[in-house]
């Protein structure tokens, strides 16, 4: 049950067996493209030459004539379905959207007298990633090109996480505890580290002055390659592993209730809720502070990564 509900998939669940399905879209040289909803493949029916299958999280596979899998076909195939974490994503861009939009204007309309509403929620945030991230992690003269990045990632990150301590639609999707997810953002940051390198910052890492060329051939040379590659993982590997052990947590405790109440009788169950859904509520409260935490990190992480690659050594 709890890997079902931290995993992906193809409709939203709302309440007992309400479920909001949501659109398929598939390419195959063999079946063309397809559009439809996800509940044409309920129960295990086939469509259209598609069938759905639970294998670690649900997965769309192409199915012969006898309802078996065609592992060709399906290896050809191309899924852009909308899942549950694919909705939430495009929800929170849209919802930014508006939002910061709705700022800008503010701005352009009544230029730099005092914010209010929106403006006077998001300034402060605004100003402590250009002052206390951006500006002391990559330099005075160089974060302003780094900045509307660093806002995107904070705001996007930190509204994803907010969103899946939702219970309730729109929310209770796990996008950041996605290895996908987080893969896709630490790709964002790894590609634009590469693109401002300098030759400075490759000189000192493959060719560091000052130290024996055996030394760098054999010891440090490595050693700083794989640095660099591993740069990407470790912002990957933290919020993917943070938010989806707090989810998996917080559904243990509320499971709690079923298993005691399956194996000892309703009583048991009731008394047992009282301590889940205490422990419960005290875990998404620390989940709360773990998406806070997480978007700074993750925002701070590569703010460090761009001043490294982009910082400038005089050597006399």
């Amino acid at each position: 049950m709890i890997l079902e509900h931290v995993s992906d998939a193809h409709s939203w669940h709302i309440a007992g067996d309400i479920a909001i399905p949501l659109p398929i879209i598939l390419y195959s040289s063999t079946h063309g493209l397809s559009i439809f909803c996800s509940n044409k493949l309920e129960n295990d029916a086939v469509y259209n030459g598609y069938k759905l299958i639970n294998k670690e999280g649900e997965h769309i596979v192409a199915v012969n004539a006898d309802g078996s899998e065609n592992k060709e076909d399906t290896a050809k195939l191309w899924d852009l379905s909308l899942t549950k974490n694919a909705t939430t994503v495009v929800i929170t861009g849209l919802l930014l959207l508006f939002l910061m939009l709705g700022v800008s204007k503010a701005y352009r309309t009544k230029g730099l007298s005092a914010p209010k509403g929106a403006q006077s929620f998001f300034e402060p945030i605004i100003i402590f990633i250009r002052d206390d991230v951006a500006i002391p992690c990559i330099g005075k003269h160089k974060y302003e090109k780094f900045m509307p990045y660093l806002l995107t990632l904070f705001f996007f990150i930190i509204f994803l996480n907010l969103l899946g301590l939702i219970p309730v639609f729109p929310g209770g999707a796990n996008v950041t505890g996605n290895i996908g997810i987080t893969m896709t953002l630490a790709a964002f940051t790894f590609i634009p580290m590469m693109v401002y390198s300098g030759k400075y910052y490759w000189s000192h890492t493959l060719w560091m002055p000052g130290v024996p060329a055996l030394v760098k051939i054999l010891i440090l040379g490595p050693i700083e390659t794989l640095g660099v590659i591993l740069k990407p993982f470790t912002l990957l590997i933290r919020m993917f592993a943070n938010i989806l052990a707090g989810h998996i947590v917080a559904l243990s405790f509320f499971s709690l209730i079923f298993i005691f109440g399956s194996l000892w009788g309703h009583f048991a169950g009731y008394l047992t809720s009282v301590f889940s859904v205490a422990f419960t509520v005290g875990m998404l409260l620390l989940d709360l502070l773990v998406a806070l935490i997480q978007a700074y990190v993750f925002t701070l992480l590569s703010a460090i990564y761009f001043g490294m690659v982009t910082e400038e050594h005089k050597h006399h």
